[in-house]
This record gives C-alpha cells, sequence and structure tokens, in this order.
C-alpha cells in the first residue's frame, strides 16, 4: 500500500520506516527539516519539507502522495519535560488540534481510506483498582496544562475516529523509551534521575511503558489490519513508580531515587509529577493483542531498561 506518514522524523517515525518499507509498502515521511528529509530518503521512502499548518502545502504534497493509509505521528514536544512550565504542552497542542485537522482534511482529499492517529495511554481519569481499558474517560478535568492537553487529545481521537469515509484508529501509546525518547540514555529524564531530581515519595502511581521498537511494531499493525477503534499499545507490565524508577536508574548506572515524603516530592519535582507518581493508572494491551495480532517484543521494561536499544 502507499502510505503517507506524518511526523516521519521523530521517536516513532524513525523505526516505523523501515518496517513498512520492509513489509512492501511505498512510504513517503513528512519533516520540517531538509535533513531530516535526506534521513528519511536513505531509509528508502520519499520525503517532504512541509509545515502541517500550511494547509494547501499539506494538501497537495498529500494528492501527489496518493495514499492509501495515512499515519498522524506529529508532536511538538520540548527536549526537556518541565511541568512546572504553564506552556509546556502549548505547542504540542496546536499540531493536536489544528494539525490535525489539517492532516484529516489532506487525508479526505487525497481518497486515503485509513487514517491511524498517535495518542497517549496515560491520560486515562484516575480510577481504584483495576487496568484502564479503552473505553475508560480521559482525565479532561486533570488541574492545570494536563487538563486542557487531555481535552485537546481527547478532540484529536475524536477528530480521527469521526472523520467521514476513512477507518479511524488511535492507538494510545504508553510512556516511549528508546533511542530518542526522552528515556533514551542521554535523554532528559535519564538527565534529571541521574541528578536525582525525580524523587520516589509513595509511588503508587501505575505506569504502562512502550519501547519505540514495540510501538512501531504496533503501528505497522494496525495500518494493516484492525477494526476502527481505540487501541492501549503498552507492554505487559505495568507498575508503580517506586518499582520502576529504582530499576531504571540501575540501568543508566545512576545512585538510586531518593525516598522522600510526599509533600516534599511536591517542592522538589512539582505538583503534577508528584500527582501522576500517586493517581496513574496502568493500561492493559488485551485489545491491541487480540485484534491487531501484535504483541511487545519486550513485554516488560525490567527486561527493556536493562537490554534493549537506548
Amino acid at each position: 500500500m502507499k502510505v503517507f506518514v506524518a511526523g516521519a522524523g521523530g521517536a516513532i517515525g524513525r523505526p516505523l520506516i523501515p518496517r513498512l518499507v520492509e513489509a512492501g509498502h511505498r512510504v513517503t515521511g513528512t519533516t520540517r527539516s531538509a535533513e531530516r528529509g535526506e534521513e528519511i530518503r536513505a531509509l528508502s521512502a520519499d520525503a517532504v519539507v512541509v509545515d502541517v499548518f500550511d494547509a494547501q502545502a499539506l494538501r497537495t504534497v498529500m494528492a501527489e502522495a496518493a495514499p492509501d493509509v495515512v499515519v498522524h505521528e506529529l508532536t511538538s514536544l520540548p527536549e526537556r519535560f518541565e511541568p512546572r512550565k504553564k506552556d509546556l504542552y502549548e505547542a504540542t497542542n496546536r499540531v493536536r488540534s489544528e494539525g490535525t485537522r489539517n492532516l484529516v482534511e489532506g487525508a479526505r482529499a487525497a481518497g486515503a481510506r485509513r487514517l491511524v492517529c498517535q495518542s497517549i495511554a496515560f491520560s486515562y481519569a484516575p480510577r481504584t483498582g483495576g487496568l484502564h481499558d479503552e473505553g475508560d474517560p480521559l482525565f479532561v478535568e486533570a488541574p492545570s496544562a494536563f487538563g486542557e492537553a487531555t481535552s485537546v487529545v481527547a478532540d484529536m481521537e475524536r477528530a480521527v475516529l469521526d472523520a467521514d469515509g476513512m477507518e479511524g484508529l488511535v492507538l494510545r501509546y504508553g510512556w516511549f523509551y528508546g533511542p530518542g525518547t526522552y528515556y533514551a540514555n542521554d535523554g532528559a529524564m535519564a538527565a534529571d534521575v541521574r541528578r536525582r531530581r525525580f524523587p520516589v515519595g509513595e509511588g503508587s502511581g501505575v505506569f504502562s511503558f512502550i519501547h519505540v521498537d514495540d510501538a512501531a511494531a504496533a503501528t505497522v499493525a494496525s495500518v494493516e489490519r484492525g477494526a476502527p477503534g481505540v487501541y492501549n499499545v503498552v507492554d505487559d507490565d505495568p507498575a508503580p513508580m517506586r518499582e520502576w524508577l529504582p530499576a531504571y536508574a540501575r540501568a543508566i548506572g545512576a545512585r538510586p531515587p531518593r525516598r522522600v515524603p510526599l509533600w516534599l516530592a511536591r517542592l522538589i519535582a512539582g505538583g503534577f509529577v508528584a500527582t501522576m507518581s500517586t493517581t496513574l493508572g496502568g493500561a492493559s494491551n488485551a485489545k491491541a493483542k487480540r485484534e491487531l495480532d501484535w504483541a511487545p517484543r519486550w513485554s516488560s521494561w525490567r527486561e527493556g531498561f536493562r537490554d534493549a536499544p537506548r
């Protein structure tokens, strides 16, 4: 098939392109950088340099590519995650709203039959017990900037699922680790953990991780099969922060995180991080495994942190 990947130079785009090519698809990838365009071409894909906010230019390159499937992997998160900053999600919110709207309109005009869109599996509203499945509500009423960002995510998902004339699939990825992510050896999370800037308080919040290679494999599966709808793309081992953060520190050769009471964790890491560390719930991948015929190579972050490429 002809596959158009928007955001081909990102953390998922880089491992996704060669997997699509290997599966026999003809791939066109977008980027905002000529240098990244050369990297995409080196992976045996066509590359176009285009700004998603230039609706007419985007529609033109999509019409020329004439894709069967459009994959939306666009975000615009800062290189360093600083939850105290009020404008943390501002750029990516615009991508997920205005950018998604332009991409959906371009896909429809180009005659695409299927639209696959990235989302996040850590935006569910808190609840007591069990793992979140795809029918659980998102935390649109969360305080501060995260609530606004989650509302934008909900609108983005709805735009994809309701797109006229196309099969819409939403992939709610877990917390990425691997090359090009915050959790990479040279990533911002690694730098902060080495500085012991992420203490562990109660640490009861449950996180669901996914290696970028496994996320890319799930995305290929969603291009080729699966009914329209939402899928959690996470590993098999959701775990509380008090378990995974010390293991991550060991994997990158850092000292163990400080153990502090919740009130002090709020002062050190900020209210948002402290809240996530106590209220976040894990997600179930049962639907993705069943309906996409997919399973993560790194079934647990325990082995992935230690042995997977990072």
